[in-house]
């Protein structure tokens, strides 16, 4: 057995670690962008409710309807769609380069519901304390909205960086790199059952340290009370 593991990881490691990189670099740079634009866009989403702390209905309508249009796309599909654009923001269609630019614009609808559900779980009576108090809508979402929803922005952002993870594997099916290319590569087209089984183990692990660590920070700057 440790034989078999030395010669597998003698012949594929060094394809393993970079693949493996390749991932990571797509997963973390896909969700920096994605938060950059997917924040604000939760944050209006949320604010703009009828209900919300700066109500406009006619905004909060044609947003919503672009976001939801945004998630209603199978990433296959958008990639697809968005070869021609991606080539000509970054020069090619394949590759980590070109994976990123379709990842962002299908990650960033995702992050932009997740923001807008977790501020929608903190207490309208805090956001109404700090109305009377003349606070203005920045302070509010800066001060109130996003400190208190922030245990539950950072649940959501080890979900998002999960999709994301899923997304990069889904890539693989037009040449994006990493273990989604790698798999597809050598464990569908050359028959390799091992290099599939060793991409597959990589992702799982993957999707285990981001839920635990995402899981550990959120319960720390959790400040509620628990009974």
């Amino acid at each position: 057995m440790l034989e078999a593991l030395s010669a597998f990881f003698a012949q594929y490691g060094n394809l393993l670690r970079q693949e493996t990189i390749d991932t990571l670099i797509m997963v973390t740079v896909t969700t920096v962008f994605a938060y950059l634009l997917g924040l604000p866009l939760g944050v209006l989403l949320n604010i703009t409710r009828p209900d919300g702390i700066w109500p406009h209905k006619g905004f909060n309508s044609v947003v919503g309807w672009i976001t939801n249009l945004g998630r209603s796309l199978p990433f296959l599909i958008l990639m697809i769609l968005l070869l021609d654009f991606t080539k000509l923001i970054v020069g090619t269609k394949i590759g980590v380069r070109g994976a990123i630019p379709p990842l962002i614009i299908s990650a960033t609808p995702f992050v932009a519901r997740m923001v807008e559900t977790s501020l929608a779980e903190v207490d309208g009576g805090v956001q109404e304390a700090a109305q009377s108090m003349g606070a203005t809508v920045p302070q509010i979402v800066f001060k109130v909205l996003l400190p208190e929803a922030m245990p539950s922005l950072m649940l959501g952002g080890s979900i998002s960086m999960v999709t994301i993870l899923a997304y990069t594997a889904i890539a693989g099916v037009i040449g994006a790199g990493g273990l989604g290319d790698l798999a597809i590569r050598y464990g569908y087209n050359r028959k390799v059952a091992s290099m599939m089984w060793a991409a597959v183990i990589i992702l799982v692990i993957m999707v285990q340290i981001i839920q635990s660590v995402f899981s550990f920070v959120s319960r720390k700057i959790d400040k509620r009370i628990r009974l």
